[in-house]
């Protein structure tokens, strides 16, 4: 019946959504499941901060979307909130030298950014130790995707400073905990033995949630984020099913918005099936819009050209390179390696007739979806 219909429909001023900033991929949700042990595990961790002592240094490890980051701020946000203990997250994948990291400490713990230019690092360094031991304070860094510093060769550097602390400025108590999605990558064995020497932590790890997980997790999104009944329980299976499939959160909370933000180009007051299927294919690709987010230019020029040279030797891909950039190849090798760390390129060894062995470049996506994130 045409009333039947039009009472479906969304007027101009309506919306599906109750809260939207809570499809945000960065949002602390209120209430944080199915990480428990995890949790208790950090909280041991850092229990001697609270006392006034140099907390255990932790390692928080596992795939992307699982919970890592949101466990840190949760138990930062709490920290804040109950006792002296002063902490600082920092992004690695946008801070990613040693200056950088204590910049961001500098600005946590004086709440200004240091100047710009004209300070040393050793200055910016002692100005942190000295504020920390003035006011008896415990320091807690988290070097969020710290892998970022493993592939700019700076995370031996800036470990070492942070745990050597108490050594160059008698009292500074500073913990760490150093979270990584690259399981690839091994924290202690990449490490300079004089850090490695230091660095004995605790590890966390956080697995891929479990399809039951994915579907409470992501129905409690949607009850906070949408009004009643956008969502039925048909639609949030088939996103819980596409999210365990990629097996990063990440990719559900994007898609309840993206399904929503379709529901509501149709006018309509309710997500359909149809709406999830047509969001998932931009959705599956979060992990890929966060990891190229975070490149420099000269780096997303080489994603460009591999675009363009796709499965072609490191050579030729080498010449269209320089020829747009005016880069030497070590720079371009180091980028190589980066992006075959972050999952963006596969970087093969093959055996070249006359040439012997050269690798091979190829995306780990398709073109299109890449350049379409590059724009």
């Amino acid at each position: 019946m045409p009333g039947d219909a039009d009472d479906d429909m969304l007027s101009w001023d309506e919306s599906v959504f109750r809260e939207e900033s809570v499809f945000e991929i960065d949002h602390v949700p209120e209430t944080f499941r199915h990480r428990e042990s995890q949790l208790e595990s950090l909280k041991y961790a850092l229990r001697p901060a609270v006392r006034g002592s140099r907390p255990l240094n932790t390692i928080v490890r596992g795939p992307p979307g699982t919970g890592k980051t949101t466990a840190v701020q949760k138990l930062f946000s709490e920290l804040r909130a109950r006792t002296e203990v002063r902490t600082v997250r920092v992004n690695c994948q946008v801070d990613s030298t040693r200056y950088a990291v204590f910049s961001r400490l500098f600005e946590g713990i004086f709440e200004y950014e240091p100047p710009s230019s004209g300070i040393s690092f050793k200055k910016l360094f002692g100005q942190i130790t000295d504020r920390l031991v003035e006011e008896d304070e415990v320091l807690v860094v988290a070097l969020d995707d710290v892998n970022y510093l493993f592939y700019e060769n700076e995370a031996s550097d800036t470990l070492y400073s942070l745990l050597r602390a108490h050594e160059a400025h008698s009292g500074a108590k500073i913990g760490v905990i150093v979270v990584s999605s690259d399981l690839s990558l091994d924290v202690i064995d990449d490490l300079d033995g004089r850090v490695q020497s230091v660095f004995r932590p605790e590890e966390v790890y956080f697995p891929v949630y479990d399809a039951t997980e994915i579907y409470d997790i992501l129905g409690e999104r949607a009850k906070r984020g949408f009004h009643e009944g956008v969502v039925g329980d048909a639609e949030l299976d088939r996103i819980a099913e596409l999210t365990a499939e990629s097996g990063d959160l990440r990719v559900g909370i994007d898609l309840l918005r993206r399904a929503g933000l379709n529901a509501e180009m149709r006018a309509s007051k309710t997500i359909s099936v149809e709406d999830v299927e047509a969001a998932y294919d931009k959705s599956k690709h979060v992990h890929l819009s966060r990891s190229l987010r975070g490149l420099s230019e000269s780096e997303r020029a080489l994603v460009r050209v591999l675009a363009a040279n796709d499965g072609e030797q490191a050579g030729a891909v080498y010449e269209a390179f320089h020829e747009e950039t005016d880069l030497g190849y070590t720079r371009y090798s180091e980028i190589i390696n980066k992006l075959d760390q972050l999952g963006v390129i596969d970087a093969e060894y093959a055996d070249v007739e006359g040439r012997g062995r050269s690798r091979e470049l190829t995306l780990a996506y398709d073109a299109d979806a890449v350049l379409d994130r590059l724009e």
